[in-house]
């Protein structure tokens, strides 16, 4: 399977999501480096980052990249 690129920008009122398709890497090393790169070169992303997801084609990445995440637990309560 594949490893797809996007630009994801998040509206800062809804919460909506905009994917814009960059590419699609066959090996893991290539895409992290694209992503690195792309991070690098937008330094002040406020409401948008690069995302890589490992997915059969480029819906069903859409898709994933879609779902909203839960917020990340740090240490214990």
């Amino acid at each position: 399977m594949p490893y797809f690129v996007y630009e994801v920008v998040t509206h800062p009122d809804s919460g909506a999501k905009l994917l814009t398709y960059l590419e699609t890497y066959p090996k893991y090393r290539e895409a992290k480096l694209r992503v690195k790169e792309e991070r690098d070169a937008h330094p002040d992303r406020d409401q948008q980052e690069f995302r890589l997801v490992f997915a059969k084609n480029q819906v069903e990445a859409e898709k994933l990249l879609s779902i909203p995440r839960d917020e990340r637990v740090i240490g214990d309560i």
